[in-house]
């Protein structure tokens, strides 16, 4: 079958993967070195987003890469069970039905997850394959699967029975519409105003009052100290002193810490250490009784006074100001910008709550995982990245490992009536190991673990552990993690802890740390901004009214949604169009630098779009010149020569930048090959070659070969990041190459040949393109017609110069359209001429006859005047404050962009009429 003649993504990319995976082609081959990565588990609730598709494209390169390397290559595939935003999403459900979780009970509403799960379950696992991710499906787990359910309980066990994990009342965050404590992870900080409240407390002892400021004044029925420096003299004599908690009656004590700010508000800090985490540690320091005054729905308790008892927080804020307002108390308001801290999920503002849950204890665990790193077992690229890793793990507090919600995995702890807890696999193991009978009725603690204590046992929980298995013998360690810089803390660093703990081993050698993906202005991708790109978008393009649909989907101000449908009309006017998995894939590599952002320009997108056309186009070319013909081994010319050569040194390129993690590199040098040194060169040079009458069989067979060979092998080093197209063609070139095989992405990954590196090749062939490069700007900047043959004159130059020109004279004359050249004796007068110089060869192009001076200088005059006039408007834009001010960004940076590039044509017309001038 032919080529099409045009390239078409989505006619072939659905056929290819299924054949791939159909054929079990991305199973591990059990040949060759193992080697191994494990997919960072997507939440099942989840979506491809621009992270995930930038994250799995480089994984997938490593994984294709090491697969044609000929070693034993697993990607291993599964999901997260994620436990708040799954149990969101079933309970958003249901709701509908005007239910809740509650009408169900627990094990009802369980069994509706599980529904949930096995029919939509598996959104993100269906658009990781469009991207072409060559996952081992077959291996495909979930961490709540029974296994890795019995795995995680076993841990959990262990820990407790050594002592690392433990039950007790500390201070977490607390979600009071989730009704949990969540991790710091999906707390999301943001910057809001606010106010903040300088509050008179009156001494205990003395008609007097100190001021202490805060910016959450209802937790003040919670104090049970004031805080000041124990250096700050204002408030030296009344450290030991007592003050008045106003509104309550209590007395508390004035108490000196370093903690403390002399400059801050009035330098007197309120301590109330059940609902502030710097707090808390000062509570412990100064053995002060923490008072909780909320409820878990952040309800006034009763530990406050009856008059704010059953109030809602911010309720109660308000009726406690008007209080102090009216007992005289509020020395003054402040208007005060503040750090909010709320609920990823809920978006709830969440407190500090002081509650029972489970610990595990960090510091025992971190030491073994700070000298892995030191020593060299892990390693961290960029290697900038261990500073981040050890300031965590020097500074680890104990991680709340329990959470308040029903789907997950249960804490495998029993209690019996009188509160004592039992922890072990089952109730049966427990009861048997205490000896208890069937009269003392125990029930399970109704918790469940954070997700991530599950997922920092994925490295060796999905391989069989702690079943001796032959996937654990061959693929743990695992080769190397690839994941983002935002969760070294909260996952890669623990997954190295439990490694090292569990397995004696680390969980995996290397830990690549990408960049996050932001807009082209470099803005964070959020649903508020507007600017979200969905891949699947990219791929296969999207109506302009979708797209809007689709950015302003579940927002709840009008306002925000009609910014936002402004700014997508102004960006996205026709939609976006339809670029192909392989564009995608290449722009994700060609932007991977060691950055900690990743700016996504649609430009580069599109550009990548032509690439692959250019590929396609190629394929067309050494096809229609090489199918039925005879392709043995011939006569290599200077090119065939040339085009092996530099094949060389990009494959060379190629293995280095793969070496070290520079996907930017290895795009950038395949790129350069393919575009500017295979199509733009050595496709050109083979046309006088294989067109001429003088060529002899053996140079036709020889160029014939070439152009399929170098081909051939090209596509075997695009492959890992451009799968499908590569196939696409490979399956026609591969016969003509003499490879007999189903697949491309089971051939070897080309490899360097020193045979075939040639530097005196490459030398003589950049000589010859530097000359045509030469004659071609001249007749440019001469504004002489492309196919005009032209007499050239060749002044000096050295005996090397003569003599390449002699050897390569067939393949100047007929790219650079000569008619005649000729070379000047040192007494020839030269004519009036165009002049270029290489090195020392003079190369002349005599324009009598070629243009007209005067009608020539009168063109480039017109035009530097329309070119001066464009950029005097656009400078007198620019200067004008209302444009600048008032206009987007974008447009006025376009502006700019555009003044530098008119400037930039002019110059180039004023020297052209420079030249002409001299002539």
């Amino acid at each position: 079958m032919e080529l099409e003649k045009t390239y078409q993504p989505q006619a072939i990319e659905q056929h290819w993967y299924q054949t791939w995976e159909k054929n079990n082609y991305f199973a591990p081959r059990g040949n060759g070195s193992p080697y191994c990565i494990m997919l960072p588990p997507p939440n099942v609730t989840g979506s491809l987003h621009m992270g995930h598709g930038f994250g799995c494209t480089l994984m997938d390169v490593l994984i294709r890469y090491h697969r044609m390397q000929g070693d034993d290559t697993l990607w291993q595939p599964g999901t997260d069970h994620a436990g708040i935003s799954t149990q969101m999403v079933v309970e958003k459900q249901i709701l509908m039905d005007g239910k809740t979780r509650h009408d169900f009970g627990r094990d009802k509403f369980v069994e509706k997850v599980w529904e949930w799960k096995t029919e939509s379950g598996g959104n993100i696992t269906r658009q990781l394959r469009r991207l072409g991710a060559s996952l081992d499906w077959s291996r495909e787990r979930f961490t709540m699967d029974e296994t890795f359910s019995k795995t995680v309980s076993e841990v959990f066990v262990k820990l407790y029975e050594e002592g690392l994990i433990y039950r007790g009342k500390r201070l977490v965050n607390w979600d009071p519409k989730l009704l949990t404590a969540i991790s710091d992870l999906e707390v999301i900080s943001t910057e809001e105003e606010g106010k903040l409240w300088h509050l008179r407390y009156p001494l205990a002892d003395h008609q007097d009052h100190i001021v202490v400021a805060t910016t959450r004044p209802e937790t003040m029925l919670g104090d049970v100290a004031v805080a000041v420096h124990p250096d700050d003299e204002r408030y030296q004599h009344l450290i030991g002193k007592q003050v008045i908690l106003p509104l309550t009656g209590r007395t508390i004590p004035i108490i000196a810490d370093d903690y403390v700010e002399k400059e801050f508000g009035s330098g007197c800090v309120k301590i109330t250490p059940a609902h502030d985490f710097n707090d808390y540690a000062i509570g412990q320091r100064h053995q002060l009784t923490p008072i909780n005054i909320f409820t878990p729905t952040a309800h006034i308790n009763e530990n406050a006074p009856k008059a704010y008892q059953g109030l809602e927080r911010f309720s109660a804020r308000e009726k406690i100001l008007q209080d102090l307002e009216s007992l005289g108390l509020i020395e003054k308001i402040e208007k005060h910008m503040l750090k909010v801290p709320r609920g990823e999920k809920s978006d709830a503002i969440v407190e500090p709550y002081l509650t029972h849950q489970w610990f595990m204890k960090m510091k025992p665990l971190a030491e073994p995982a700070i000298e892995a790193v030191k020593n060299g077992e892990v390693r961290f690229i960029p290697e900038n990245w261990n500073k981040t890793y050890f300031q965590w793990l020097n500074n680890i507090e104990d991680w709340c490992v329990s959470r308040q919600l029903w789907w997950g995995h249960r804490i495998p702890a029993w209690y019996d009536e009188e509160g004592n807890f039992y922890v072990g696999q089952n109730e049966a193991t427990i009861r048997a190991k205490h000896k208890l009978n069937d009269q003392i009725k125990l029930h399970q603690d109704t918790d469940v673990l954070d997700t991530w204590f599950s997922s920092v046992l994925w490295p060796f929980a999905t391989l069989g552990w702690p079943e001796g298995t032959k996937e654990l013998a061959t693929f743990y360690p695992n080769n190397v993690l690839v994941t983002g810089f935002d969760i070294i803390f909260f996952w890669v660093a623990r997954m190295i802890m439990m490694g090292l703990k569990f397995t004696g081993k680390v969980p995996f050698k290397e830990v690549f740390i990408t960049g996050l993906i932001r807009d082209a202005e470099g803005q964070k991708m959020s649903k508020s901004k507007g600017n979200v790109l969905d891949p699947l978008d990219l791929i296969d393009g999207v109506e302009l009214d979708e797209l809007i649909r689709k950015r302003t989907y579940g927002l709840m101000q009008p306002k925000m949604a009609q910014k936002i449908e402004k700014h997508t009309r102004a960006e996205f006017p026709e939609g976006i169009s339809a670029h192909g998995t392989d564009a995608l894939r290449f722009t994700f590599c060609a932007l991977a630098s060691y950055g900690r952002e990743i700016r996504f320009d649609l430009g580069r997108l599109e550009g990548y779009r032509n690439f692959c056309n250019k590929l396609w186009n190629a394929a067309r070319y050494v096809l229609m010149n090489t199918e039925g013909k005879d392709l043995g081994t011939g006569e290599l010319s200077l090119p065939d020569r040339w085009i092996l050569s530099r094949l060389q040194t990009t494959i060379q390129s190629a293995h280095d930048a793969l070496e070290q993690y520079r996907f930017d590199l290895l795009a950038q040098a395949i790129y350069e090959f393919t575009w500017n040194e295979f199509c733009d060169w050595y496709l050109e040079l083979s046309k006088p070659i294989l067109t001429s009458a003088q060529s002899s069989k053996a140079q036709l067979r020889g160029t014939r070969h070439t152009l399929v060979t170098v081909l051939e092998s090209l596509l075997r080093l695009l492959h890992p990041i451009m799968p499908y197209v590569t196939e696409e063609i490979w399956q026609r070139v591969a016969p003509l190459a003499g490879v007999k095989d189903e697949t491309i992405m089971l051939q070897p990954y080309p490899v360097f040949s020193a045979e075939l590196k040639n530097d005196a090749i490459d030398a003589e062939l950049e000589w010859v393109k530097n000359v045509i490069i030469a004659i071609r700007t001249i007749r440019s900047e001469m504004n002489i017609a492309p196919g005009k043959p032209l007499p050239v004159l060749f002044n000096k130059g050295t005996e090397l110069d003569k003599k390449r020109f002699a050897d390569n004279q067939h393949l100047i004359m007929t790219l650079a359209k000569l008619a005649d050249v000729t070379w000047l004796k040192s007494d020839d007068t030269q004519p009036e001429s165009a002049t270029a110089l290489l090195g020392e060869l003079e190369i002349l192009i005599p324009m009598a006859g070629l243009i007209d001076k005067a009608e020539e200088s009168a063109r480039l005059n017109r035009e530097i005047a329309k070119l001066a006039k464009d950029a005097e408007r656009a400078e007198t834009k620019l200067q004008n404050p209302s444009f600048v001010d008032r206009a987007p960004s974008d447009v006025v940076e376009k502006e700019r962009e555009r003044l530098t590039e008119l400037k930039s044509a002019l110059d180039k017309l004023a020297q052209q009429l420079e030249k002409i001038a001299s002539l």
